[in-house]
């Protein structure tokens, strides 16, 4: 089945020219041109990815990222930011994006972007892990304790790996061959920065489950367990 994606960037002549590419990889795309015909269109019709350009006009790339998941949209967001620094990375993570990207790039790491959040997306589906009091269910990419809360498409399978290997530590090497198959930006520091997300999420679903951090990695234990 054709993936079908909503591409929202406002430069014309950089929506045609990841629409030609995008298409000529099979996918199915409809383009709009400002945050608002975005939103239009994510109100009425289905896709299976969203790439979001930040800076757009009526509405721009974390407005329409904040409203979809408030209303309980879930589809994969790919953000594409001209901004390189941490803060605005964060800020797009924060309000639910599941991967991004800083311009300018190769055509050719916005497609294995895209592939692997559609692939990812497909091949998670129905699956639901568990570990002592957490539950994660890929179909809605949530993370539930006593509370429940959405994780991005990275953040689950940061959380997927370290569940299926619950008995042993992760080295950061192994994180970032598993999770973010050893992209070019992806360091140390970005997964220090996912690991503070998910302890974050942890706590406020209510789990007795934390991340630690020994020598040898990380590794899932009970909040009160010492490696």
């Amino acid at each position: 089945m054709t993936a079908r994606l909503l591409l929202a960037e406002d430069t014309r002549d950089l929506n045609r020219a990841l629409t030609t590419v995008l298409e000529h990889e099979g996918y199915n795309v409809v383009s709009a041109y400002d945050g608002q015909e975005a939103l239009d269109y994510l109100s009425s019709e289905v896709f299976d990815a969203l790439v979001l350009d930040i800076m757009m006009p009526k509405k721009d790339g974390l407005q329409v990222l904040s409203e979809m998941r408030a209303a309980g949209n879930y589809t994969p967001v790919l953000l594409l930011t001209a901004k390189a620094e941490v803060d605005d990375r964060v800020a797009g993570l924060d309000a639910g994006a599941d991967d991004y990207l800083t311009k300018p790039f190769a055509m050719k790491e916005l497609l294995a972007r895209v592939r692997s959040m559609t692939r990812r997306h497909d091949d998670y589906a129905k699956q639901r892990v568990a570990f002592e009091d957490v539950l994660l269910d890929a179909q809605t990419f949530e993370l539930s304790a006593a509370n429940t809360v959405r994780l991005s498409v990275r953040e689950f399978e940061l959380m997927q790996t370290l569940v299926s290997h619950a008995s042993r530590p992760l080295t950061v090497d192994y994180l970032l061959d598993s999770v973010w198959r050893q992209e070019d930006d992806a360091q140390e520091d970005t997964v220090q920065l996912y690991v503070s997300y998910l302890r974050g999420k942890l706590k406020w679903v209510g789990s007795h489950v934390t991340i630690q951090k020994s020598d040898e990695g990380f590794c899932l234990a009970n909040d009160k367990t010492e490696l």
